[in-house]
Parts: C-alpha cells; structure tokens; sequence
C-alpha cells in the first residue's frame, strides 16, 4: 500500500507539474477549465440530464425483457421451434453488427417519416427503440453465455424429478444464470447510461445537445467538460458497484481473484 501511494502521488505530482508547462496550458485552459462558465452551464446541464435518466429508465428494463426473451429463445432445443431460434440468431447478429448510432439515425429518422400521428412519429420515443433493439442484443448474448454456463446435470436432475422443460428453465436454470450474469449486466447498464447521448443526434435536448446549445452560447468547450463531469457522477459509482457484484460472485464461487 506504501507503494501504491507514493507512484499514485509521483504521477499525480508530475502532471500536475508537467501539463502546465506546455505552451499552449494557457489557451487549453481558457477554452475547456473556464470556471465562470462551469458555473453558469452547470444547473442548465443538470436538468437536461433529467432526459437522459428517463430514457435509461424507461429502456432498461425493457432492454432486459426482451434480451431475456432473445436468449431464451436461442436456447430451444425442439425442432419445431427451429424458426425461433433462427430468427434470435439473426436478431442478434444484425443488432450487434450495425453500430448503435447507425441504429438510431435509421430507426430515429426512418419510422417518423412514414407520416405516424403524434405521438408515434417523436424523435425521443424511436431513439428510446433503437437502443432498446440494439442493447437487446448485446444483453441477449450476455444470458445466454449464464444460460450455457449451467450444467446439463442440472437439467438431468430437474428431469428426473418430474420437471417440464418451461418448469426447468424458470426454476433451475434461470435463477443460477441470472445471478452469474449480474456483473457483466451491469457493464452494460454503464456503457447504455453513456450512450443514451446518443438520442440527441435525431433532435431530442438532452445533456450533450444542451452541451452543444452552450458552447454555441459562450464560444467555449467548457460545457462539454461540464457535462462529462455529469456523466462521471453516475458511472463511476455504477463501475464501483460491478466490481463489487463480480468480487462477490468470485467469492461465492471460490474463485481466486486476478491480482
């Protein structure tokens, strides 16, 4: 620990020191670190942010709904049910391979212009659906890796107890591979919170558009400093709270922790 500390304060010491002496500290600084600026910017961007809390809130869950469904889905072992797991695979192989903003801007902009009647033709709520239908598929990916981490002993013995196969899945499978999935749940949830930004590139004023509206205003980047500081508020207890969901899995397993 008497180590850690004194490189920590080394490198902290350091740039602190160094990055002031480059010649042009002092332009960086009036155009990123103004602190007027932060101060003025910051209650505007807070309450912007507002927006992108309820679009995690309102997609999140859906997210895991419909990812749970996908893997499931994935999982079918009838051959009459062959066609649903061909369209999961697909499902998930589409949405994984078109970037997200790609996503947004076809989903976002495409279905308004079909001429939909209010509400159905607002910018916010096809953004909301195009991260839902692109996280899904990230998330589905995440359960089924839970879902074929459980033994096929565990099957067996629920079968030989009588079970059905719905009864297997809902009773015995899900509930070991859910609680194995929860960290890497939770990255995703970090990187969903950071990418709800994106909704704003269809038209909806959320943190980063309402960024990009007072830097406009001021004629400098520091809201955009403002509005990472925003971010990094929420994310950094969220990153905090998957190491310690993944520490205490690897304890409840037995696993040994990388150094």
């Amino acid at each position: 620990m008497l180590i850690a500390a004194v490189s920590t304060i080394v490198v902290v010491v350091a740039i602190a020191v160094l990055v002031p002496m480059a010649p042009g500290w002092d332009r960086v600084e009036r155009s990123f670190f103004a602190g007027d600026v932060f101060t003025d910017v910051f209650d505007d961007l807070l309450g912007a942010f507002w927006l992108d809390v309820k679009i995690f809130a309102w997609s999140a869950p859906t997210i895991v709904a419909l990812a749970l469904l996908i893997a499931m889905a994935r999982g079918v072992r009838s051959p009459a049910l062959f066609p649903l797991r061909m369209f999961a695979a697909v499902y998930t192989d589409v949405f994984r391979g078109v970037p997200v903003i790609l996503t947004i801007y076809l989903i976002g902009f495409g279905v308004p212009g079909l001429g939909l009647p209010r509400p159905w033709n607002s910018p916010l709520l096809w953004g909301s659906v195009a991260l839902v239908l692109a996280y899904s598929a990230y998330v589905a990916e995440v359960f089924r890796a839970g879902i074929e981490s459980v033994h096929e002993s565990q099957r067996a013995a629920a079968r030989s107890l009588g079970m059905s196969s719905r009864q297997t899945m809902f009773s015995v499978v899900l509930p070991q591979a859910i609680r194995r999935v929860v960290p890497a749940l939770m990255n995703d949830f970090i990187s969903l919170q950071k990418d709800v930004a994106l909704v704003s590139l269809i038209g909806p004023i959320e943190l980063l558009r309402q960024a990009e509206v007072e830097k406009s205003l001021s004629g400098n980047f520091t809201p955009y400093v403002a509005a990472a500081v925003i971010f990094l508020a929420v994310t950094i207890p969220m990153t905090r709270l998957a190491d310690y969901l993944l520490a205490r899995e690897r304890r409840r397993t037995g696993a040994t922790a990388v150094a």
